[in-house]
């Protein structure tokens, strides 16, 4: 099991790196613990694996002053678990629901008892995020997400995915970028 927690710091790390979140960003999570111990997602939720992964992440955020949100599983639609200081800074609107492992998934039933003062929030527009296990996560991306590629792809036995998002290019052929 420390074996996902350093993968999942690794992971985090070369993200970020990547990524170039400020501090006081959104990092969002999606997470089965069922694919990174080997099942299928949805069937094999571990409680254990999700602390290790999430320990992980959440200790090089912390670090970097950035936000984490985990996604809950579809049981949950999808809603997302954050500090309510997050979602006060941002203007999300607080719904009420409190995951659990078969019911939001044992990755955001561990954000939930370990957060602050935890809330659920239906949407969240992050500035990067990680998909473990094929969780989908877009959804909660800004727009535009650019795939974000690091040293390794799995965590534990679950497919890794990792974006950050860029400000949308408008203006026509004229216009100039930084």
């Amino acid at each position: 099991m420390d074996n996902l927690k350093n993968q999942a710091s690794q992971a985090i790390k070369e993200i970020l790196a990547q990524a170039n979140v400020k501090a006081g960003g959104l990092f969002v999570v999606g997470c089965s613990s069922s694919e990174i111990v080997g099942g299928k997602i949805g069937k094999d939720s571990s409680i254990d694996a999700a602390k290790e992964v999430f320990e992980g992440i959440y200790s090089v955020l912390q670090e970097q002053g950035i936000f984490l949100a985990a996604q809950c599983c579809e049981h949950l639609n999808r809603a997302i678990i954050l500090e309510r200081e997050a979602a006060e800074k941002f203007g999300y609107e607080i719904v009420s629901v409190v995951p659990q492992p078969k019911a939001g998934g044992s990755f955001a039933t561990t954000a939930y008892n370990r957060f602050t003062d935890p809330v659920a929030v239906e949407f969240v527009k992050a500035d990067a995020g990680a998909d473990i296990g094929g969780t989908l996560i877009g959804m909660h991306l800004k727009h535009v997400a650019v795939p974000v590629r690091i040293s390794f792809d799995k965590i534990g036995q679950a497919q890794l995915l990792a974006a950050r998002t860029r400000p949308k290019f408008i203006g026509g052929e004229r216009a100039k970028y930084n």
